[in-house]
């Protein structure tokens, strides 16, 4: 059975839209020195190696978006091909099944069909990538001299 990239890709089905540094931002450059590190070889030590003078949390940070970008690629295809009937539940194999509890919706742990399991798994994930709280977009610059921050543009 082939698919049309048309049928992968239509955003009311599957397609989540990446999520984007803007060019010129700190996490735009850092972004652009994670993909130049997946490219560098096999050894995962260093792939994953904090760039010299860069900020761990920009660079956590920016590999987390990216991850979350690659997962949602890979979901959008497999979704096409799990349904309620086709995938009843959310398991790790035969000896692990998941369940959804949020606090919200879902008190307690509760058995969903996977591709339900997946949508709120990947809504919940993107809402914490969301939140400036978690992951703040606008940079401070902490003035040494002060105690006070100044926004860097």
């Amino acid at each position: 059975m082939a698919l049309c990239l048309g049928q992968v890709f239509s955003k009311d089905k599957t397609f989540r839209p990446r999520k984007r540094f803007e060019p010129g931002t700190q996490r735009f450059e850092l972004y652009k020195k994670a993909q130049a590190s997946l490219k560098s070889g096999l050894d995962l030590r260093k792939v994953v190696q904090l760039p010299e003078g860069e900020n761990l949390n920009d660079w956590i940070a920016v590999h987390v978006v990216d991850f979350f970008n690659r997962i949602n690629l890979i979901y959008g295809t497999v979704s096409e091909y799990c349904t309620e009937r086709t995938c009843p539940i959310m398991s790790g194999g035969l000896r692990y099944e998941y369940r959804w509890q949020d606090g919200d919706d879902y008190k307690k742990p509760t058995k969903l069909p996977a591709l339900k399991y997946m949508n709120l798994l990947m809504d919940w994930i993107e809402s914490l990538i969301n939140n400036e709280d978690i992951f703040p977009t606008r940079v401070y610059l902490f003035l040494r001299t002060s105690s006070r921050c100044a926004k860097r543009s």
